[in-house]
């Protein structure tokens, strides 16, 4: 079984929001959507090559535990508490990826 990610990349486009946008995912919605995702573990980053762009992983056991999210009751919870908090100040996709190979 190997593992797999949920990743949800989120654009903020106003240099300004940035801050704040950081605070709360840091603080807030990171360790919610973990737990509610019931993920093995969950981390973020920003893009060094486009300083708007903000990802979150989500990791699993596998695949299916991961696509499982899209459609649950988790994930319409947090995307409703991200849509009040940002509505449409953040756009964000999300897609999940499975463990090709690795080196040891």
């Amino acid at each position: 079984m190997a593992p797999a990610w949920l990743m949800v990349r989120a654009v903020v486009a106003e240099a300004a929001d940035r801050p704040r946008f950081d605070r709360w995912y840091a603080a807030e919605h990171l360790p919610q959507a973990a737990a509610a995702f019931e993920a093995r573990r969950a981390w973020r980053c920003w893009s060094t090559q486009d300083p708007s762009v903000h990802y979150a992983f989500y990791e699993f056991a596998d695949v299916a535990r991961a696509q499982a999210v899209f459609g649950s009751a988790a994930m319409r919870g947090q995307v409703a508490e991200f849509d009040r908090v940002w509505a449409d100040r953040v756009t964000r996709t999300r897609e999940v990826m499975e463990l090709a190979g690795a080196l040891p």
